[in-house]
């Protein structure tokens, strides 16, 4: 009862969940340019993940799975479905998400017929990541909306994502948690398990006996896919950022059920990985474009940002795209070598950049 009257009192004045707010990008999230100097290594159909098997580097194209090692990329194998998420196996092999439905282990990526499919309760998998027991832990965005449909689960106000532990020994799947606004990648931090929380703006702590705490909240962005990160630490992904206006829509049931119903959906008022291809595109408000120039301060339809955390969960700096950039959409980040590998869904480019450079004094 209190709860509801709370949630009564604040939309009448528009507090708490109600506001329209967003938080600014400061401190560790100040703006810079870095991820418009990264090195484009490669130009990819669809690129979605990213992992490292030994001294080379998986990439997931759509159903193609491509190896990159040096300058040339080639193709293992292509699937039947999409590829939605990879995972490197600590002892070797690879687990591959296919269209969000199931999940393959591979000893061997070349050899035709996995070790291990897993299915069942399985509907939006977009991310995977090893765990020390040898387990993988598998983010299931959405149990209404498939693994693409991520924007009409925003609209709709989703919260069915969960977190499950797939064990390759004995074909067990066992739910972590459940109820998320959107779970979108995963990592494991000692005995539990760090989870970013897309439509809710933060990152979850899971623990072993299924308690959750929030590590990190009030982002300014939708975050995505976690990596570990030499030194402790880990890398954040964010595919987009937060505006005022997709959170004046959010709260307003009546215009997002007419526009999931009347309007086409990429001119939706949404989060995008891309923008400014069409006039059609709905405004962000502010000045777009000033004397035909876009400014990188103009409010974002598509944005790309990675987070460097800390041990502890809390950011130490950042990599911007901003809404004047085109290295948007950034959905996964993992090291490999002296270099920072990152998919940006937007140009559809893999990038790369130094690790050497990436430092807190830098980027503070």
């Amino acid at each position: 009862m209190i709860a509801s009257i709370r949630a009564f009192v604040n939309r009448v004045l528009g507090r708490g969940e109600a506001t329209i707010t967003v938080p600014s990008f400061d401190g560790a999230l100040k703006p810079n340019q870095a991820l418009g100097s990264a090195e484009a290594l490669l130009e990819c159909e669809a690129p979605e993940d990213v992992a490292v098997d030994g001294n080379s580097l998986l990439i997931a194209d759509g159903p193609r799975l491509l190896r990159l090692a040096g300058s040339s990329a080639m193709t293992v194998r292509t699937f039947e479905q999409p590829i939605s998420a990879l995972a490197a196996r600590p002892g070797g092999g690879l687990a591959v998400a296919l269209g969000g439905t199931e999940v393959r282990i591979y000893d061997d990526v070349s050899v035709e017929n996995p070790g291990r499919v897993f299915r069942g309760e399985l509907h939006s998998v977009n991310a995977l990541a090893s765990a020390p027991d040898g387990s993988l832990i598998a983010t299931d965005g959405s149990m209404v909306r498939g693994v693409d449909d991520w924007a009409r689960d925003l609209m709709e106000l989703g919260q069915t994502g969960r977190v499950f532990r797939l064990d390759p020994k004995t074909g067990a799947v066992t739910r972590l948690a459940g109820g998320f606004g959107y779970a979108f990648g995963a990592v494991a931090s000692g005995d539990n398990v760090l989870v970013s929380e897309s439509w809710r703006h933060r990152l979850v702590s899971i623990s072993p006996n299924g308690t959750s705490k929030i590590v990190l909240a009030h982002l300014p962005v939708y975050p995505s896919r976690l990596a570990p990160a030499a030194g402790g630490g880990y890398w954040l992904t964010a595919f987009t950022a937060r505006t005022q206006l997709v959170e004046f829509v959010l709260r307003e049931p009546a215009y997002r059920r007419r526009m999931l119903a009347e309007i086409e959906p990429e001119y939706w008022v949404v989060p995008r990985l891309r923008s400014g291809n069409s006039f059609k595109e709905p405004l962000q408000g502010a000045h777009i474009k000033t004397m035909g120039v876009m400014k990188p301060w103009a409010p974002p339809r598509s944005y790309g940002l990675v987070i460097r955390l800390g041990a502890d969960g809390a950011p130490r700096y950042s990599l911007h795209s901003r809404a004047d950039g085109v290295n948007h959409g950034i959905v996964s980040a993992v090291e490999f070598g002296e270099h920072l590998i990152m998919v940006a869904k937007g140009p559809r480019r893999i990038l790369r950049l130094p690790l050497s450079k990436l430092n807190a004094e830098v980027f503070a």
